[in-house]
């Protein structure tokens, strides 16, 4: 079964504000971002690479206005990075209605050959980064007063072992328990938190430092006999950053077709 074709935008982020971290590029971030703006957003793209995050911005915002688009470098492990992104965000357009915590690091490792580097980085930018931007955000949105949505991007390794994920899947799986646990803090003051948790998305750059053999493996766990396309996932964002999700939150949703 092939893609579905591309769906068009229906206005359902009209005037809001969105930060989205990791969002440059042709992976989930960048095709969220892309969404959003399409469904009338503005939107502040972060990124820890300056200048794909450059070019993404440059490009987007030729598409869809400069007034829309503006874009931080922003490597979510340094906590002055992610306070000025947020900084920026209120700065530029007076505040933010929609956090989408993106920014993860995978990598393949079996225990007894994993480093305690190894172990770390993949947590800091994986786990702790999304703490470091759900709280940011979250100071952001309580002192507003006006509500708002944070969407984490978690992964069903949180739930189903892999081998060689033994970091990626307890990072996802804090990813999880933070999404619960903030959501239950955060309601206080009507701000929604859920995450989505894909099985298996590839873009092109991904691809090319993918093994063949991996990648067949893994989509034949898939039903419809392929990965997901990035913006498959982002409509999926969308949706819990909109209206339409409005009873939700501290939810975990599956954007998988995997049966194994």
């Amino acid at each position: 079964m092939g893609a579905p074709d591309y769906l068009p935008g229906h206005g359902l982020l009209a005037g809001r504000t969105a930060v989205v971290t990791a969002a440059a590029g042709a992976g989930i971030g960048g095709a969220t971002a892309r969404r959003f703006l399409e469904e009338g957003a503005r939107v502040v793209l972060g990124d820890a690479h300056a200048r794909r995050l450059e070019e993404s911005a440059h490009a987007l915002a030729e598409e869809f206005g400069a007034d829309r688009v503006t874009a931080l470098t922003c490597d979510v492990t340094d906590e002055d990075q992610v306070r000025a992104l947020f900084a920026h965000a209120e700065h530029a357009h007076g505040g933010l209605d929609i956090v989408v915590n993106n920014a993860g690091l995978g990598g393949t490792a079996e225990l007894t050959e994993m480093t305690d580097g190894q172990w770390t980085k993949i947590l800091d930018v994986t786990l702790n980064g999304t703490f470091r931007c759900t709280r940011a955000a979250l100071r952001s949105l309580q002192a507003a007063g006006t509500g708002g949505v944070i969407v984490n991007n978690a992964s069903v390794v949180g739930w189903r072992a892999q081998r060689g994920q033994a970091h990626y899947a307890a990072a996802k799986a804090g990813v999880m328990a933070l999404t619960r646990c903030a959501a239950l803090e955060a309601a206080d003051y009507g701000v929604r938190v859920n995450a989505v948790a894909p099985s298996l998305a590839i873009h092109p750059h991904l691809a090319k430092v993918t093994s063949a053999e991996l990648l067949a493996e893994l989509t034949e766990k898939e039903a419809f006999g392929r990965y997901a396309e990035p913006w498959e996932i982002a409509t999926v964002i969308v949706f819990l950053a909109s209206g339409y999700s409005s009873y939700m939150t501290g939810e975990v949703v599956a954007v998988s077709s995997q049966h194994a």
